[in-house]
């Protein structure tokens, strides 16, 4: 292990992972006077951006997870904690120093807090994966709005299943939850609100019950279920169509660790009372953790204690070798990404939230003031001008792309606007990015980029305009072999939260390479290419119009299948 030689690049605290127990770590490690970075590979929130109300959080009487972790990140930025948007590769924690591995740098820390959570386990029964965003999906906030009208499935008979089964009321003719066991394992008071629903005929609830297969044509239109108790099988099969959502459970995220820390039979963390783990100096908190609760009030305790128990040991480790006390950055410092607006995959921070766009538009605007203002920040780092060249017809959606155009051209001179009036385009309306010397960047929105895609838009402007996002070596050695005309459509939803990382990874390739074209899609507004490939989950990828993925992809990924 290397011999600390000065204090760039060096933390007191890396915390690795941003959701509740992260943010949590981060909130009392910071207001310890200590320098702290968050690293993150996704969403600032996690898992519980997607939660659509909060009522069981002591203080708070009724909230949602995108506002309740908004409100953890701006406190633990006060204090002066550093967020990054990275993805951490591997790890080296044996030792005094411990030496943080991410896809774009390499970082040192004094101690590290492992909160990553877990992923939504998959149930392995045939068909799952063959119909995966063809009928059978994983996110209610997500999918939801695929599914209007028809019928849904909904396996597992957790919190999260109820929960997201009365959400999916919201669009499906009918639910009918598939529990396992002989009741749900939730609390009491949660399930009880599925009896309401059940009265209505909204819900139907079918005990000991298990999914067998699922298969169809283009989507899923059939199932098999088996009751446990009689051992009988019995079908469900509709022409058109249907869902079937799962939550059934997590998976811990700690595969990548390569057991660098104890971890038991589940893959979950092994810590003591105070959130230790194995190694000195590294502790976990929240999901990843072996626990009996999995709630946010649970996680942010687990983030409070893991800092609170690494503070005495950072100290005797500065004492030790002698290392002076480490600048923070001021209060409200922003991301230490590109240009403070995301970091490195892409993601939101405080300077613009994924919501502003939307809200701006609820006070008859696209761009508030505040907003405006927060923009022209941004569009000074540019370091050459971006031009958009908008293709549209009557439409309402037109309408809407022109007079965001018109506003976005008030905030600053390093973004030309050009409308075109074109009826015979193939997915108009559009807009299309273009460099400074006329030529076509590849990378076009089909859409008004609001909601979660705000930023993505700007990201977009920034990388045509700008130093653009930090890439690897490796990655742009295989960025540079791509030497066919491929085209890239993303489908998205502006509720997705893990499309417009997938936004950004196809449109940075696209900047990189003239043989690319990274196409975003709002996919509300272009049912046809919905239906031409059964589209029933986002995000989409659709290479060449033949090759089609779903589900969250890294540039990496995407590559691989170019």
């Amino acid at each position: 292990m290397s011999t600390v030689k000065a204090t760039e690049n060096l933390y007191d605290v890396i915390i690795v992972g941003a959701g509740p127990a992260g943010l949590s770590a981060a909130i009392y490690a910071a207001r310890a006077k200590y320098r702290v970075l968050v690293l993150e590979k996704e969403k600032i929130g996690g898992q519980i951006t997607i939660t659509s109300e909060i009522v069981n959080y002591p203080g708070v009487e009724k909230s949602d997870g995108e506002r309740l972790t908004s409100s953890m990140r701006v406190q633990a930025e006060n204090f002066g904690a550093e967020f990054s948007i990275e993805e951490v590769t591997d790890m080296e924690l044996e030792g005094d120093i411990k030496f943080i591995h991410t896809n774009n740098r390499d970082y040192r820390a004094l101690g590290v807090v492992i909160a990553v959570g877990a992923n939504p386990r998959r149930l392995g029964f045939p068909g799952e994966e063959e119909f995966m965003g063809r009928g059978v999906a994983y996110c209610a906030t997500c999918d939801g709005e695929f599914f209007m009208g028809k019928e849904v499935f909904v396996v597992g008979g957790g919190f999260a299943a109820v929960e997201e089964g009365i959400f999916l009321t919201k669009y499906a003719r009918k639910i009918t939850m598939i529990v396992r066991e002989e009741d749900f394992t939730c609390a009491k008071t949660v399930a009880e609100q599925v009896k309401g629903y059940e009265k209505t005929g909204q819900i139907e609830v079918k005990f000991h019950t298990e999914v067998e297969e699922v298969g169809g044509s283009s989507v899923l239109s059939y199932a098999a279920f088996k009751d446990n108790l009689t051992g009988e099988s019995w079908e469900y099969r509709l022409e058109e169509g249907f869902g079937m959502f799962i939550f059934a459970g997590y998976v811990p995220n700690t595969k990548w660790l390569n057991n660098q820390v104890e971890l038991d039979k589940q893959g979950y963390i092994v810590t003591d009372v105070n959130r230790k783990t194995s190694v000195d100096g590294v502790y976990g908190a929240g999901d990843v953790c072996i626990k009996n609760l999995r709630q946010v009030v649970t996680a942010v305790a687990d983030g409070a204690t893991a800092a609170t128990s690494l503070e005495k040991y950072v100290s005797s480790v500065h004492e030790s070798l002698g290392i002076p006390e480490l600048s923070v950055k001021g209060a409200g410092n922003k991301e230490s990404g590109d240009m403070g607006i995301v970091g490195n995959g892409g993601e939101e921070n405080s300077t613009l939230k994924n919501n502003s766009l939307e809200d701006a538009h609820d006070t008859g605007q696209f761009i508030s003031p505040d907003m405006h203002s927060k923009l022209k920040e941004v569009f000074e780092k540019f370091s050459s001008t971006v031009t958009i060249k908008a293709r549209l017809d009557e439409g309402s959606l037109s309408g809407e792309i022109e007079e965001f155009l018109r506003e976005l051209e008030t905030v600053t001179d390093k973004v030309r606007i050009e409308l075109h009036k074109d009826n015979d385009g193939k997915y108009i309306p559009s807009m299309e990015l273009y460099n400074e010397d006329g030529s076509y960047s590849g990378i076009s929105f089909h859409g008004v980029p609001g909601g979660h895609e705000f930023n993505s838009f700007i990201i977009a402007l920034y990388n045509v305009a700008g130093a653009g996002q930090a890439v690897t070596d490796k990655v742009m050695e295989k960025i540079k072999t791509v030497s066919e005309n491929t085209n890239i459509k993303i489908m998205v939803s502006l509720s997705c939260t893990k499309c417009p990382e997938v936004v950004m990874a196809a449109q940075r390739i696209a900047s990189l390479n003239k043989n690319v074209q990274a196409e975003m899609f709002d996919l509300r507004h272009y049912t046809d290419i919905k239906d031409k490939y059964s589209i029933m989950s986002v995000p989409c990828i659709i290479i060449n119009d033949s090759k089609i993925l779903f589900g969250k992809k890294s540039m990496e990924e995407i590559l691989e299948e170019l």
